[in-house]
């Protein structure tokens, strides 16, 4: 659902609590196995759940070498309710230039007995927004967002 020329949003309802979503995104060894959409494996290079800290991930197909995949900056942090990270800074608020400006704010909501977990992404453009449409945001996040609820409601 678009609500703005610059933004794309998701939401999804997940079986499992604010406190069990949020373990399952900020332990390093957790992330790396829901992040991208099967079957590409990823590799958690950094996870500094802080303002300023780093977030970087790498991806390999078909068992091939790891590339680059994301690398951003935390903005903002409450845990078990809101992470808000940027593709234009690196760690320490350092600025990049990435292929793709985008930045995410996750929100963790207790919803009845479990999660509604909410992805805003706020693009610089409406082209940008656009492009990452047409390159399959609902399909990837949607299906990452999936991959987190299963992981988490086995965690509980």
């Amino acid at each position: 659902m678009r609500t703005e020329n610059t933004e794309l949003n998701i939401s999804r309802i997940i079986n499992a609590s604010p406190v069990t979503v949020w373990k399952a995104w900020s332990e390093p060894e957790h992330l790396a196995k829901w992040w991208i959409p099967a079957p590409i494996e990823c590799k958690v290079v950094k996870l500094d759940l802080r303002p300023g800290g780093g977030f970087e991930t790498l991806m390999s197909e078909g068992g091939g070498e790891f590339k680059p995949h994301i690398k951003a900056c935390f903005l903002d942090i409450t845990p078990a309710r809101r992470m808000v990270w940027t593709t234009t800074l690196a760690e320490g608020w350092q600025p990049i230039e990435p292929w793709l400006a985008l930045t995410a704010i996750i929100t963790f909501e207790q919803e009845g007995k479990g999660t509604r977990y909410s992805a805003r992404v706020l693009h610089k453009s409406p082209a940008d927004s656009r492009k990452h449409e047409e390159l399959g945001f609902h399909e990837g996040w949607g299906t990452t967002i999936d991959q987190l609820a299963a992981f988490a409601e086995r965690l509980k």
